[in-house]
């Protein structure tokens, strides 16, 4: 009852944050755009957190035209992951999740790549609701702020989790077949 609480206090949380900042800022203000995305995921990551979703669609699966990650690299995705390194987050996420040598824990790597990706993917779809709004409202300009933010947190974390899995899921092959 107390983990339904608490996402329950998160959630409130998001929403009067996002509202408040809504109406000081406008929905077209960077700061706006900003707290969107980092209070959604806080409250994505609570959610998977508490719920824990088995995630097991056929979407996570890789498709033919992913093979590679040869789209992937071409859209970026190792600019992208050098940034992330650049900036720290590489340490932070391996310190609270360390890659070990086991099948378990590279399990655990890989649905936490599913995790990852639901969480974005989500959030991609309510500040592309907003973005669209805005748009709609404000014009193009005041758009842009959403639509940046949006791409940078969002499409290409997802890009790196559909460009990681399949990498995951050959060591977790290798490692099945030594047992």
């Amino acid at each position: 009852m107390a983990k339904y609480l608490k996402f329950l206090l998160v959630m409130l949380i998001v929403l009067f944050t996002t509202v408040y900042i809504f109406i000081k800022q406008h929905p077209y203000s960077f700061l706006f755009a900003w707290v969107l995305n980092f209070s959604l995921m806080m409250a994505v990551f609570y959610f998977t957190d508490i719920f824990k979703p088995q995630l097991a669609a056929e979407y996570y699966n890789s498709k033919k035209w992913e093979a590679g990650g040869t789209i992937y690299k071409w859209f970026g995705v190792n600019v992208f992951r050098k940034f992330l390194v650049m900036i720290g987050w590489e340490k932070v996420i391996r310190a609270t999740n360390p890659i070990k040598n086991n099948l378990e824990a590279i399990k655990s790597l890989e649905h936490g790549t599913r995790q990852a990706e639901f969480g974005h993917l989500v959030i991609f779809i309510i500040v592309l609701l907003f973005n669209v709004f805005v748009l709609i409202s404000y014009g193009f300009r005041q758009s842009l702020s959403l639509l940046i933010l949006n791409i940078i947190f969002n499409v290409y974390p997802i890009i790196l989790q559909r460009y990681n899995r399949p990498r995951w899921q050959r060591i977790i092959k290798i490692l099945e077949a030594k047992v």
